[in-house]
């Protein structure tokens, strides 16, 4: 049944996306002078936590506020655009292809698809356009003189922030929260979770996936590789400026697809 008064709202990080996005935009702001060879090993382990351990790994939201008000302050709104546009294609060589029929089975079945991120929109904003999404939902900071204050400029899309975003979304253009569908890993989108009718757990992490299993939601585990940290030198080196930054990651292949199943049992009811 095609129902155009409802969407589907995709999680970025480790959902719609393998991995975090926060590495790839912190590179390349170092590569355009907006980041120091610091800023980078923080964010290398913060990627290789979040890859691990998902949001258990991050802090709280405070912490993770912090952190992106911290990456844009200074920064050009050009520069941000900049930033945008070069890291594009490595997040569209992300997108997780069982993602991307997700978004084309929702198109088909007349629904809406919405990227709700905690990243910045201008980064969030080109993906969802170049995957023919509806829209994205990312967190906006405050502008003076087209120069990133340090400051939010909006809700913080993250946590709570999400749901209260999707909520505004939903009431201005007219999509009923039960026939919703909303995609996550992280315990951390609970309320954006709880507001849809149709909630999905993709690899959740061991939070949400109790809950999912609780409350009788359908759990998807998408083709990935396993997160696995090892020791083994020489595995991954990255390097910024004179300060080397490596890290060592194994990575093996697991490939449980229950994607069938869900668009048998959930999509195309």
């Amino acid at each position: 049944m095609i129902m155009a008064n409802a969407a589907a709202f995709f999680d970025l990080d480790r959902t719609l996306i393998s991995g975090a996005s926060a590495f790839p935009f912190g590179v390349e702001a170092w590569r355009q002078g907006l980041a120091t060879s610091g800023d980078i090993a923080k964010w290398t382990l913060a990627a290789l936590s979040f890859l691990i351990s998902g949001d258990k790994g991050t802090g709280t939201t405070m912490d993770i506020r912090g952190e992106f008000l911290a990456r844009i302050e200074g920064a050009s709104v050009s520069d941000l655009d900049q930033i945008g546009q070069a890291i594009l294609p490595k997040l569209v060589s992300r997108v997780r292809p069982e993602s991307r029929k997700l978004v084309a089975m929702h198109h088909e079945a007349g629904r809406d698809t919405w990227i709700v991120s905690a990243s910045p929109h201008g980064i969030v904003e080109p993906l969802a356009a170049s995957l023919g999404m509806t829209g994205a939902i990312g967190t906006e900071g405050e502008v003076v003189d087209g120069v990133f204050t340090g400051k939010l400029g909006g809700p913080f899309i993250y946590g709570p922030g999400k749901a209260q975003a999707i909520e505004k979304l939903c009431s201005d253009r007219g999509y009923h929260p039960n026939l919703c569908y909303a995609y996550s890993d992280s315990i951390s989108d609970l309320p954006m979770m709880e507001l849809v009718g149709h909630p999905v757990a993709v690899n959740p992490d061991s939070e949400l996936g109790a809950i999912a299993r609780d409350r009788g939601w359908p759990v998807v585990i998408f083709a990935r590789k396993t997160k696995r940290a090892v020791a083994v030198s020489g595995v991954v080196a990255m390097t910024a400026s004179a300060a080397g930054v490596g890290y060592a990651l194994g990575r093996s292949h697991g490939k449980t697809s229950t994607l069938a199943r869900l668009t048998r049992s959930r999509l195309g009811r």
